[in-house]
């Protein structure tokens, strides 16, 4: 079963847009705007001089191809199953009738969970599989942890942590998962190979998402106004997306960014791997009283992650969960 996409891509619109790029190597007056603009504006930016180490993202990137290379009757031993979605997963990308042409790997990304078993069992050298997954997450956590503190200071929020602490819990639901999308050759009867999909639309529910991929292309992020622009991205940069709980946080100052993967037309895999941070599951979320205002009032009722969560992945993936808590406006 194949997918058509849901709105063409209006070229000529598009082009007269361009993607944010944001470089760390700025002062950081002017990188926290910056930041500010592109997550009020698109919720998501390129991200360049970033300084996690390239050996750290090339060793990663061999485990996960490494992983993926080996045959499906050594993948499927750890085959992700709800309730426990960690492990492998082959194009069947949600519970609902959601449709990818993709296979996948989830894990754990919490520092109760880092150095455990959690990673042995997705290959035959787990020892290597675990400190590669383990060094990447420590530096893409720093790095997130970072950035959101920067964000803070754009904000002018008074405590600087008020973001970050919520991803350096021990209890932290962050994860961590790599894709792989094969190239794919036109089939008699079959849909064109630029509607067809990937991944489906989609905002991401946690607080932050911070992607790597290889130069393959796909990924595409929808406007406020519904255009799809394609996001192009060199070897060394990082894709940052705002997720839907960053967006109930500022009061919806900042919008989770929808985005798809188009399936690969390339004779080469697309490989991709995201640190999703996410707070606690007991950790209760509504917007920061600095977010509200008279001319402000309060958008979204309060939850729990652990709420969020259930009611999130209950749904399709692409249905705009955040709405199931929208609020009548108050202040609070």
């Amino acid at each position: 079963m194949f997918l058509s996409s849901p709105s063409p891509l209006r070229t000529k619109k598009t082009q007269a847009l361009s993607i944010p790029v944001v470089d760390l190597l700025l002062d950081t007056t002017t990188l926290s705007h910056h930041m500010v603009t592109a997550c009020q504006e698109y919720g998501f930016f390129k991200l360049v001089n970033h300084r996690v180490p390239f050996q750290v993202i090339s060793k990663m990137e061999e485990a996960v191809h490494g992983f993926f290379s080996k045959p499906d009757s050594e993948k499927v031993k750890v085959k992700a199953n709800p309730p426990s979605p960690f492990g492998y997963g082959c194009r069947n990308i949600g519970f609902n009738g959601d449709v990818g042409e993709l296979e996948y790997i989830l894990l754990q990304a919490n520092s109760l969970s880092m150095g455990s078993d959690n990673f042995s069992v997705v290959a035959n050298q787990p020892t290597n599989f675990r400190c590669a997954v383990d060094d990447y997450i420590q530096e893409v956590k720093e790095l997130t942890c970072g950035l959101l503190e920067i964000l803070s200071h754009g904000l002018s929020l008074p405590d600087s942590s008020v973001f970050s602490r919520l991803i350096q819990d021990a209890d932290s639901d962050s994860c961590f998962r790599a894709n792989r999308y094969p190239g794919i050759k036109p089939e008699s009867g079959q849909p064109k190979p630029a509607d067809r999909i990937g991944f489906g639309e989609h905002s991401d529910p946690q607080i932050f998402t911070i992607l790597r991929s290889n130069d393959v292309p796909g990924l595409q992020i929808c406007t406020v106004d519904g255009l799809w622009i394609p996001v192009n991205t060199e070897p060394t940069d990082f894709c940052v997306f705002v997720g839907d709980v960053l967006e109930v946080l500022t009061n919806g100052r900042f919008k989770s960014v929808r985005h798809r993967v188009m399936a690969n037309m390339s004779n080469r895999s697309r490989m991709s791997m995201m640190y999703f941070a996410a707070p606690s599951l007991n950790e209760w979320i509504s917007p920061l009283p600095q977010m509200i205002s008279p001319g402000n009032l309060m958008l979204y009722k309060s939850f729990t992650w652990n709420e969020y969560k259930k009611a999130a992945y209950s749904l399709r993936l692409g249905d705009q969960r955040i709405d199931l808590f929208k609020g009548q406006s108050t202040l609070c």
